[in-house]
């Protein structure tokens, strides 16, 4: 038996399925803060190698390399200690709300 084709204008009929508390907050992108972090560290590594003069027993490659091990190592750190305490700070503002889980279907009930 063919089914009735379905109607253009017909409403769909929402029923309420579940409440549920949730918690809300924003909340920092840590890895940008990391690679914020580590940009700075390379950025001072650099400018030491540049700005102090040129060492007898170490080229400026190795002094970068050793610089940028160091400092690149501390500003992921910073990077990571300031996304920490964002987090922190957003968790202490977060709101709880209610939320309504809504199912939506066609008024039809011939299925």
């Amino acid at each position: 038996m063919p089914q009735p084709a379905e109607q253009p204008n017909a409403e769909p009929v929402e029923t309420v399925v579940a409440h549920e508390t949730l918690n809300v907050r924003r909340a920092p992108k840590i890895t940008r803060f990391l690679a914020i972090g580590a940009g700075v560290g390379i950025l001072a590594a650099l400018l030491l190698t540049v700005l102090f003069p040129v060492n007898e027993d170490y080229d400026r490659g190795q002094v970068f390399g050793f610089l940028l091990l160091f400092l690149g190592a501390i500003g992921l750190g910073l990077g990571a200690l300031t996304a920490l305490i964002l987090d922190r700070r957003a968790a202490r503002r977060s709101v709880t709300v209610v939320a309504d889980r809504i199912d939506a279907h066609s008024g039809d009930n011939s299925q």
